[in-house]
């Protein structure tokens, strides 16, 4: 499964790990890693290149990710210190967390 969407975050997911990520000249710049346990998606990791933070990468990973666990009807486990945080101050992420 490799899926596109405007902001150019890409899905892979092989087995019960997935990844959300961004490349940019052939490089990986930012990715968003889960583990999946049935029906929710454990997210334990997030990382956006130094050069690149502050900006709107890393939460176009987090919107991804939870665009992708409505379609699919999972629930999100924000394992990661940078999903926990978003979740906790984003109402509109409520339906998907786990």
């Amino acid at each position: 499964m490799n899926q596109a969407t405007p902001e150019e975050i890409r899905h892979t997911e092989t087995g019960h790990r997935g990844i959300f990520f961004l490349e940019r000249g052939g490089k990986r710049v930012a990715e968003l890693t889960y583990s999946l346990a049935g029906d929710r998606a454990l997210v334990d990791h997030t990382y956006v290149d130094p050069g690149l933070r502050g900006g709107s990468i890393a939460p176009s990973l987090v919107e991804a990710a939870v665009r992708w666990a409505r379609d699919g009807n999972r629930k999100i486990v924000p394992l990661c210190s940078y999903v926990r945080s978003v979740f906790a101050r984003t109402r509109a992420y409520d339906d998907v967390k786990g």
